[in-house]
């Protein structure tokens, strides 16, 4: 999927300042064991989740007597279909779930399940919503019989994030704003409103809400326990394996760039990148011998914009650049040698610069493992700049628009939306983190856009910004 920055939330209103980045890779969760059973009848989950890999069971929340107990648990996962499911008893008890597929890797979902086994009429018993309207229309719905008693509220163990049955499913993405309601069943109105501009489904604070003796708000604020409770129930989570590199500021309220998985090789799926840490790392695969190619999920008409990318491994053959979104897509087998065709602009780790098809007869020093690249690029003026650990090839400044690198300005459409990319060949074990604004690497300065957003290791280029929704609609 691509976002497109006239489709974004303007700034205003409530604004989210954090979510927790997971990944399964790491065997990222929470866990806690409540002190004692409430009301296991009763009760409202509600959380905003950004999902980093599609076709893929992964776990939002489960509940059961002991990790590893058996296939009993409560749980609220999606599927590999990408289906949203909620069970209780693993099914043996009620077991519902969407038609409706999730599978935007771009864009934040709220989800809602709303409980009360006490009610009359099956179908209240159990209520999802997403991004605000009430599903109704279901593959599978097995409602609870009246005032059946669940495993969530009990004294039991709850992972977020990861199933209770075992340490694998665990959840690719990010979530943020988790709530959970003990002995309500609420409605969307408590958590999220409709955007007055725009339609566009947002959170709410939920400071307000009577969360009950279980109930807790993990809103990921402090770094140093992503666990934390603020509820005032002091519900904290044991955290495991996340640590402060995994609290970001993607959220429901600016959602952040990362890598695209939906963009493939459609004559060869197996040449896909290896996606990790919430779509931010890549690496190659190396059981294959093919060029292959990663886009961010925003993409610019205008304005200026930075980004780095820190090189973990690499060969001459990795390239960093620019690409058009409406190129590259090749029925064959070429199609990823995206810094050969028209709409491609890449800097290749030997130090060469490819436009469009043909190579170009500027060129830089190049780059090698543990370097940091930054390219800052003019959407407006179509010029970009190219740097290495904090110094501006070409003796370049951004800021002045002065000693660009490159102009393109007889290569760009005004009409044409680009993004960053970078590009690689599977089988020499090519590894590389991009930051965004959100790095999966330890910063040691600390730097921001003129908006206040984004943590990039050098400073960011005055008037340049971070590519995130906000800034997007601002500028982009």
């Amino acid at each position: 999927m691509l976002i497109l920055g006239g489709n974004q939330l303007a700034a205003g209103g409530y604004e989210v300042a954090n979510s927790c980045r997971f990944d399964d890779g790491s065997t990222d969760y929470l866990n806690r064991t409540f002190s004692s059973d409430t009301n296991r009848t009763t009760y409202t989950i509600s959380v905003w989740i950004k999902r980093s890999k599609i076709s893929d069971e992964t776990f939002i929340i489960a509940a059961d007597v002991s990790a590893g107990a058996g296939n009993t648990r409560d749980f609220v996962r999606i599927e590999s279909n990408d289906q949203l499911r909620y069970t209780i008893g693993g099914g043996a008890a009620a077991d519902v779930k969407t038609t409706q597929v999730l599978r935007d890797v771009s864009a934040w979902y709220h989800i809602i399940v709303a409980v009360d086994t006490t009610q009359a009429t099956s179908s209240n018993r159990v209520k999802i919503y997403i991004n605000g309207n009430q599903v109704t229309d279901f593959a599978t719905s097995s409602y609870p019989a009246q005032n059946h008693v669940g495993d969530f509220n009990d004294n039991i163990l709850h992972r977020v994030g990861m199933d209770t049955n075992n340490t694998s499913n665990g959840w690719n993405g990010y979530m943020s704003e988790f709530v959970f309601i003990d002995g309500s069943q609420l409605d969307p109105t408590s958590f999220g409103e409709f955007d007055e501009d725009t339609g566009i489904w947002k959170p709410i604070s939920v400071s307000g809400l009577t969360f009950g003796t279980n109930g807790f708000y993990l809103p990921f604020e402090n770094s140093a326990a992503l666990g934390q409770d603020d509820s005032g129930n002091g519900n904290n989570f044991t955290v495991n394996n996340l640590t402060s590199i995994d609290q970001t500021t993607d959220t429901p309220t600016n959602n952040y760039a990362t890598f695209n998985p939906l963009i493939y090789n459609p004559a060869q799926a197996n040449y896909n990148p290896l996606f990790s840490n919430g779509n931010t790392t890549g690496a190659s695969n190396t059981t294959v011998n093919a060029f292959s190619n990663a886009r961010a999920t925003l993409a610019m008409t205008s304005g200026k914009w930075y980004a780095e990318f820190k090189i973990t491994s690499t060969d001459s053959n990795m390239q960093i650049g620019l690409i058009n979104y409406q190129s590259g897509f090749r029925s064959t087998n070429n199609w990823a040698l995206w810094y050969q065709q028209d709409g491609a602009v890449s800097f290749e780790a030997s130090g060469s610069i490819y436009i469009n098809n043909s190579l170009s007869g500027t060129s830089f020093s190049g780059y090698t493992t543990g370097d940091i690249m930054q390219v800052a690029f003019d959407r407006t003026s179509e010029k970009v700049w190219l740097g290495k650990n904090g110094t501006w090839f070409n003796s370049g400044d951004p800021s002045n628009g002065t000693n660009e690198l490159l102009n393109l300005s007889s290569t760009i459409g005004d009409d044409e939306f680009w993004t960053f990319a970078v590009g690689f060949y599977h089988n020499n074990s090519e590894v590389w983190d991009a930051n965004f604004g959100n790095p999966t690497f330890t910063i040691s300065s600390g730097n921001s856009d003129g908006n206040g957003y984004g943590n990039f290791e050098y400073a960011v280029p005055s008037g340049y910004y971070a590519l995130n929704t906000k800034n997007l609609a601002e500028f982009g």
